[in-house]
């Protein structure tokens, strides 16, 4: 299993895939691990994640350098990402025990209460694009609540799984709370229904989570499935313009547009829609990829040649169903430059799939309730950005969204505090806050007469 730095096409490691006897012992340390760690103490979990926080902050530039090479996010990208990391941890482990504490409830018993125990083993499959955040959100919350947890990473981001499990060493936690599996993808399932496995969260493509969702729902365990989405990014015609087009810029581009929250749809009401295509187009013409590891780079390659092959193939399609190339389009290796279509309609690539790339369709909207059915029309239900000065108008308009989250004159964007997930083909479960570390626990009942 290689890491292939996706820049210069250089293979940066080789990594050893586990046999299945190697498997197997990681899964026994995890479940005899649990059977101790489940009874430790909050604050005993809650010393040991905030150790992790602090070592993340401390060698943030060496954890991002890793991210960078292996799959291409700009440096500046990459360290913001470890810092956002700490945070997480530090969320969790400051409110885990407010969160998991015994709530009492009044029945004619004598003592009647809910209580919230670790189920055991969770398995963690996780995606390239945001290799550390991803695994971290995960990490936090239910290492905190007793679970032990064991992830198989994407293969090109080996060494920063590696990482991972190296952080959390040092931080003090046991061994056996938190291990990296290297294996290929036609293996887990055979991991996922070993009975050591209580439950699975996955990140991921929806091919992936339907495999993922189906193999849980045969052996009945309890799954999180986090599938990506087609967001819409809404511009009313009442939005400043000027303040849309570098939030649009900001909501389409992070990551190189390989974000499952990215802005993927930009539908705009028709009366401002060549103000903001205009602006669109002239600030994306002057950006620049590059080396992801110079501090100047804004767009760095995609994290994979065949993922460059299929965006640019989705491209093409979508011209040759009638959208207009107004910029960009052109691969070179794992680039795929900053590309802006209009014209785009449901029925072509750029409007029905999801464009993990620095690609904007642009789709116009006779009005605002045209703007929201056009949102709606997809299989996906991630999450919608709507541009609008009337804050109020827009609070209604949410009404009529399916999505997961709404974001007034913000991009969509993952919060500690607030619950992540979405609908549809989005997938189910919610990740963060409160509502995420309910997720892989027992919610149990205790009744006394």
């Amino acid at each position: 299993m290689k890491s292939i730095n996706p820049y210069n096409l250089e293979t940066i490691a080789t990594h050893k895939v586990h046999s299945d006897s190697e498997i197997q012992q990681i899964l026994d340390a995890a479940q005899s691990t649990f059977l101790s760690y489940r009874k430790t103490s909050f604050e005993y979990r809650k010393e040991r994640l905030l150790a992790a926080a602090e070592i993340l902050k401390s060698k943030a530039d060496e954890y991002a350098n890793m991210m960078s090479l292996e799959m291409g996010k700009p440096i500046k990208e990459s360290r913001a990402e470890i810092t956002k990391c700490a945070w997480v941890c530090e969320y969790y482990a400051e409110n885990a025990e407010e969160f998991l504490k015994h709530e009492v409830i009044k029945t004619d018993a004598s003592q009647s209460y809910v209580t919230y125990e670790p189920l055991g083993v969770i398995l963690a499959i996780m995606p390239w694009n945001f290799p550390f955040w991803q695994v971290f959100r995960f990490i936090a919350p239910h290492v905190m609540a007793g679970n032990t947890a064991l992830l198989k990473h994407a293969d090109n981001v080996q060494g920063c799984a590696k990482i991972i499990e190296q952080i959390m060493l040092d931080a003090g936690f046991e061994k056996g709370v938190f291990q990296n599996i290297t294996v290929e993808v036609n293996r887990v399932e055979a991991i996922i229904r070993n009975k050591i496995i209580k439950g699975v969260s996955l990140t991921g493509s929806e091919r992936a989570g339907a495999a993922v969702g189906s193999v849980c729902g045969q052996e009945i365990k309890p799954s999180v499935l986090e599938l990506g989405g087609n967001n819409a990014f809404v511009v009313l015609k009442d939005a400043d313009i000027p303040e849309a087009i570098d939030l649009g810029i900001r909501a389409r581009m992070l990551n190189s547009g390989q974000s499952c929250i990215a802005a993927k749809r930009f539908i705009l009401e028709e009366e401002i829609a060549e103000e903001f295509i205009s602006g669109f187009f002239e600030a994306v013409s002057k950006m620049k990829d590059g080396d992801p590891m110079l501090e100047n780079t804004g767009i760095g390659p995609l994290a994979r040649v065949d993922l460059a092959e299929g965006l640019e193939d989705q491209i093409n399609r979508s011209i040759s169903a009638g959208a207009e190339l107004m910029l960009g389009g052109k691969r070179r290796g794992a680039f795929v430059e900053p590309t802006v279509l209009r014209n785009v309609k449901p029925g072509m690539p750029a409007f029905d799939e999801e464009l993990f790339g620095p690609v904007a369709p642009m789709i116009i909207a006779k009005n605002e309730n045209e703007a929201i059915e056009l949102a709606m029309k997809s299989d996906f239900g991630l999450g919608i950005t709507l541009v609008t000065k009337d804050v109020e108008k827009g609070l209604e308009l949410t009404r009529w969204i399916e999505d997961g989250a709404v974001f007034i004159n913000e991009l969509v964007k993952s919060d500690p505090r607030l619950p992540f997930g979405g609908t549809k083909k989005s997938g189910y479960g919610r990740e963060l806050s409160r509502h995420g570390i309910y997720e892989f626990v027992n919610t149990r009942t205790v009744y006394v007469k």
